[in-house]
């Protein structure tokens, strides 16, 4: 089992929230159904969804704290979840399947299931990968989460469309600060030239009055 895959339930938990954009895909019984989708099957209560979004609030600490360079924060953090929920793993063959683990059985609740696998997964893949692949997009005012596994640790959005975003707003930025410079350059020649012009008249006026 590739417990590192489980950070995707990490990132999908986390991403159900944007408080700087006012935006919160977690707060009915049939939105946490959709984020338990990859549980089965489950009931769901509101007691659930109030625990994920603890779960949550918390594993957005672990990412924004590493993000910040805060990683004995974000290691504590990531500790505290999965001392709170831990795995519970167990072999089973069920569904005619061949023997393989399940990963949090027996856990009380299903969302302490989905924190368990969530915070193991994190772990894992920030243990494995480093810390510093725990990304939050860099294209304002959008902060959703992301896990970088590119060879060269260079990315620093969450999606293609946040990539083209911010490359696009750069781009309007230096086209504004390049018409602004030339807008400043031919301020200042024209001062110039007034002034040589000014000088000029001054100079004839003298001569003329010889």
């Amino acid at each position: 089992m590739e417990l590192a895959s489980y950070a995707d339930r990490a990132v999908s938990l986390v991403n159900t929230a944007d408080p700087y954009r006012h935006r919160d895909t977690l707060t009915t019984c049939e939105q946490a159904k959709e984020l338990l989708a990859t549980e089965g099957r489950c009931r769901v209560t509101n007691a659930d969804v109030a625990e994920l979004r603890a779960i949550r609030d918390r594993l957005r600490e672990v990412f924004d704290a590493a993000e910040a360079g805060r990683v004995p924060r974000a290691v504590q953090v990531l500790n505290s979840l999965m001392k709170q929920y831990p795995i519970r793993p167990v072999v089973t063959d069920h569904d005619g399947a061949s023997w393989h683990l399940h990963l949090a059985e027996g856990a009380p609740t299903i969302a302490a299931v989905y924190g368990a696998k969530a915070a193991m997964g994190l772990a894992v893949q920030a243990t494995e990968l480093g810390f510093d692949r725990l990304g939050v997009c860099q294209a304002a005012p959008c902060r959703e989460v992301f896990i970088d596994t590119s060879t060269n640790r260079s990315r620093r959005y969450c999606s293609d469309r946040c990539a083209t975003r911010a490359n696009v707003a750069a781009y309007r930025a230096r086209r504004k600060e390049q018409a602004r410079a030339a807008a400043a350059a031919s301020e200042a020649e024209a001062t110039a030239a007034a002034a040589g012009a000014k000088v000029m008249a001054g100079a004839g006026s003298a001569s003329a009055g010889r």
